[in-house]
């Protein structure tokens, strides 16, 4: 069962493909849109350039897929050899909310005349964030295992948080140097586009003495470096099916919040060495959204190369940092409130960080603490026993208790 197509949920299908795994790979149907998407660009990344190669892997999971709709039961089959009576099961998937396609996965075990409901969260999306609706809680959860990403934080709410993005990015570009935004290249820049037109729509219509605030919202330039970023910003425009109301109301009312005049799109990597050229000598600002969320990776790290040690230029996470990750050791290393910033290697070169850094931490696709503890709040019937997984050791500690204390009578663990 694959809940989303992060690359950290579904990196090692391949790897299960090759060993021998023949079974079926349950998804939501635009998740078995994605994935194929997301596994062809990881093996030629990580693994291979082959074509061959990477046709027959993706050959196999096409082949394996198994796409479902939401909000509906399906029933698998577990007839063995090894197991005489085996346990009637079935499967619903519902909206996480995390990103296009992502699903919490229902389990529904009957032996007898008792059932037993497993709840799996996959990744849970934040409330009120753009595009995608927030999830729901399921009626009845007995066992739940639920991620714990943001388990000791709560995040700012979305109007304070598009601010604070309008604010940043302002204060930067006064000095009309360029704005780097790592994010992944599915979920996290589909909604920066959409918090972007959305100033930028803001500012067109408002009635303002700060003429010059608007005229610069109206001719900057925001670039997507990201082939994959722009294939997935594709399918998000196919399944608008799947939008929030907010964001189908404003297609009715003939916006592009996903698609708007100011918005580049670079494809090759020639094209991609030639933007960083570009903006390295020119004198103007620009926005860049470029993967890899975390900067491990990805074309990020050759704007990164170019700016980072340039005072004019500013980075800006809007996600979660990894411990170990060259974005963390940015944003702990960049934080102006030291009293000097320090430097970060990259590729083996020393780099000076004397660019602006700025977290905006609201941006995460993933639910705050709040919103993992009503989650659970907001069952009927609330489990008996959950075990948390999915976060660093203190997010997972921090909400363990949090269930402690609001369901006291509950078995609470931690998993890995």
């Amino acid at each position: 069962m694959v809940t989303h197509c992060h690359i950290d949920h579904v990196g090692r299908i391949p790897y299960l493909l090759a060993a021998g795994f023949k079974g079926p790979i349950y998804a939501t149907t635009a998740t078995a849109k994605l994935l194929p998407l997301v596994i062809e660009d990881a093996i030629k990344v990580g693994v291979t350039r082959n074509k061959s190669i990477i046709r027959a892997c993706l050959k196999l999971l096409n082949n394996q897929l198994v796409p479902l709709e939401y909000k509906s039961w399906y029933a698998l089959s577990l007839a063995s050899d090894k197991i005489k009576e085996a346990p009637k099961v079935k499967i619903k998937l519902q909206p996480a909310g995390h990103i296009l396609g992502s699903a919490y996965v229902e389990v529904d075990i009957a032996t007898g005349s008792r059932s037993h409901r497993v709840v799996f969260s996959g990744d849970l999306g934040a409330p009120y964030t753009p595009l995608l609706p927030a999830p729901k809680s399921p009626y009845r959860a007995d066992t739940l295992v639920i991620e714990s990403t943001y388990g000791d934080k709560n995040h700012q709410s979305r109007k304070d948080r598009c601010a604070n993005l309008q604010h940043v990015i302002e204060k930067s570009v006064s000095d009309n140097g360029v704005v780097l935004i790592p994010a992944f290249s599915i979920g996290r820049t589909q909604e920066l586009l959409y918090e972007l037109e959305q100033i930028i729509y803001r500012q067109r219509n408002k009635v303002s003495s700060d003429n010059a605030s608007n005229d610069f919202w109206q001719t900057i330039d925001i670039i997507v470096d990201s082939p994959m970023a722009a294939k997935f910003t594709e399918q998000y425009q196919e399944f608008k099916s799947l939008w929030d109301n907010e964001a189908k109301q404003e297609i009715k009312a003939g916006r592009h919040p996903l698609n708007f005049e100011q918005l580049y799109t670079v494809n090759s990597h020639d094209e991609h060495l030639q933007t960083i050229s570009y903006l390295a000598k020119r004198n103007k600002p620009a926005i860049v959204i470029a993967a890899s969320g975390m900067c491990s990776g990805g074309r990020i790290v050759n704007y990164l190369k170019q700016f980072l040690a340039n005072k004019t230029a500013d980075i800006l996470f809007v996600g979660y940092q990894a411990h170990g990750t060259l974005g963390r050791d940015i944003q702990q290393y960049g934080d102006i409130s030291r009293a000097k910033q320090g430097y970060v290697f990259i590729d083996g070169q020393r780099i000076d960080i004397k660019a602006g850094v700025h977290t905006i931490s609201g941006y995460s696709a993933h639910a705050d603490q709040n919103g993992l503890i009503n989650f659970v709040n907001c069952m009927r019937y609330k489990p008996e026993h959950i075990l948390i997984v999915h976060g660093d050791e203190q997010a997972k500690w921090a909400l363990a208790k949090k269930y402690q204390l609001l369901l006291p009578d509950t078995l609470v663990e931690i998993g890995q």
